[in-house]
């Protein structure tokens, strides 16, 4: 058997305690998404400059591949003209591919803080609940 207990709070005071607690929240949840935009920033930070740091190792070491691919055309009986248009245009097709790619992975969508839409929408829900749920135990008083 449940049993209730009644509050002694008038409508006002329940209000203005619902209030009170929701702007709490709100101060709280706005702390939350500052340090989740933070946390993206950071982590967006860090990608990027492990981005430039293979990319300061990856060029030397892509200009000297292309070489030795252009040299190895020469040895097959290609000319040096032919040798070094098929490894630029084959090159040249894979990096507009990666830039393609890379570009849509920093989209704005993934500096959004999620969790914090998604717990100001829990707490939108609970404080719909409770408005209810307060406002039934007061008709059933």
């Amino acid at each position: 058997m449940a049993t209730h207990i009644h509050s002694e709070r008038s409508i006002p005071e329940l209000f203005s305690l619902l209030f009170a607690q929701m702007t709490s929240l709100l101060q709280k949840e706005s702390q939350l998404a500052r340090v989740e935009i933070s946390e993206k920033m950071s982590q967006i930070a860090t990608a990027l400059a492990l981005v430039v740091g293979g990319a300061v190792l990856l060029i030397p070491a892509l200009v000297v591949l292309l070489n030795a691919a252009v040299t190895a055309l020469i040895e097959r009986g290609f000319s040096a003209s032919i040798s070094a248009l098929i490894v630029g245009g084959i090159t040249l097709v894979i990096g507009a591919i990666l830039v393609i790619v890379g570009i849509k992975a920093m989209k704005a969508d993934s500096l959004i803080p999620d969790r914090t839409i998604h717990q100001l929408q829990r707490d939108a829900e609970v404080a719909k609940h409770q408005v209810r749920h307060g406002h039934e135990i007061q008709r059933a008083a």
